[in-house]
């Protein structure tokens, strides 16, 4: 798997279902809980069933091949999406 890109949060935390729409890992908020549900969302390694996870600085969130890393503050945005 490629290095994940880094997705700027601007406070200390955030939720998992907020993330995955954040770092566009999905379109819109309504695909979050099916695809927790099936176990393809990975947090730091380990399948993640919890849309309510919270989220810290260096957690690195993956689904299917593209995977991003939360970071606080400003990041030049990298995105390639």
């Amino acid at each position: 798997m490629p290095e994940p890109l880094d997705v700027p949060i601007s406070d200390g935390g955030i939720k998992l279902g907020q993330f995955l729409k954040l770092a566009n890992l999905i379109d819109s908020g309504s695909e979050a809980k099916p695809l927790l549900a099936a176990g393809m969302v990975r947090v730091n390694g380990e399948v993640e069933t919890r849309r309510g996870r919270q989220l810290a600085e260096g957690d690195v969130v993956a689904l299917a091949a593209q995977s991003a890393r939360v970071v606080v503050g400003d990041v030049p945005d990298n995105l390639p999406w």
